[in-house]
């Protein structure tokens, strides 16, 4: 399409009207906040989730523990994950303190079994492993397309109320003008 055609509302001519000039203007602001907004809450979010994952990193470790009681087999009334049961383990934190918490195990496991935990800087057991490099970028482009969309949706939503809104006044106008020039050709046939 040339780009005439495109930027058709924008010309001076006597059949454009003060709509047709609105709806131009917030196709375009549309478009810029869109664009714009977008790509800011994109990277805004990509950048603060790499940042988080990236602490995890950094401040969850790993630690060997020793299970206090047996893991039961399958599901369990928490809530699992992959094949992964909770159970009460023991281990030594960084000042020296043994200590003891839930964390999640593979289920079936024996009493005194060892097995790998995580804990923070300060030795509180923590649940899940920090998220890898590849799966915090993957989390992260995910997080930004969705704060991208969450941009996008209402300012979209907007411009379509508001160009709905102008197609209105447009039918309105074009009805009244029907209207006059009915009136000077005469009754309505049919």
């Amino acid at each position: 399409m040339s780009s005439t055609r495109w930027l058709w509302r924008w010309r001076s001519s006597p059949l454009r009207r003060r709509e047709d000039v609105a709806e131009a203007w917030i196709i375009l602001v549309v478009w810029v906040v869109v664009v714009i907004g977008g790509a800011v809450a994109g990277l805004v979010t990509a950048r603060s989730a790499e940042r988080e994952f990236a602490a995890q990193r950094l401040y969850r470790h790993p630690v060997r523990a020793v299970l206090v009681s047996d893991a039961p087999h399958g599901v369990t009334g928490h809530w699992p994950t992959e094949g992964r049961v909770q159970a009460r383990v023991r281990w030594t934190a960084p000042d020296g303190a043994s200590r003891g918490g839930l964390t999640l195990v593979d289920g079936g496991l024996k009493a005194g079994a060892g097995v790998a935990a995580w804990q923070d800087d300060r030795g509180r057991l923590l649940l899940t492993p920090p998220t890898g490099r590849t799966e915090g970028h993957a989390e992260a482009a995910f997080f930004a397309a969705a704060a991208a969309l969450a941009v996008a949706a209402p300012v979209f939503g907007a411009g379509a109320v508001a160009r709905a809104r102008l197609d209105r006044r447009r039918m309105a106008h074009w009805d009244q003008e029907w209207n006059l020039v009915g009136r000077r050709r005469g009754p309505k046939t049919g």
